[in-house]
């Protein structure tokens, strides 16, 4: 998959989390869990890495899986953070 900003390769990323969960849980309406629990399917993942293109240098930046965990992290919060302002 191909996406302009990091944000939207994170916002897939937890939409697939997610959608794994309805899957192991079709029973259930209303799950709940921690960022621990993403890290655990993030990890569950065969191949996780990703090449984002900086403009500023003309060229791709790699992140693997350890950064794209704390990138998640960092857009789980700051989606939080927006929601909570609305």
């Amino acid at each position: 998959m191909d996406y302009v900003k990091i944000s939207q390769a994170m916002d897939r990323i937890c939409a697939l989390y997610e959608r794994n969960l309805k899957e192991l849980n079709p029973a259930i309406r209303e799950i709940t869990n921690d960022i621990s629990d993403l890290y655990n399917f993030i990890d569950g993942l065969a191949d996780m890495s990703a090449l984002v293109y900086d403009h500023s240098i003309q060229a791709y930046l790699s992140y693997e899986r350890q950064s794209i965990k704390q990138k998640t992290f960092q857009h789980l919060k700051n989606w939080h953070h927006r929601d909570n302002i609305s």
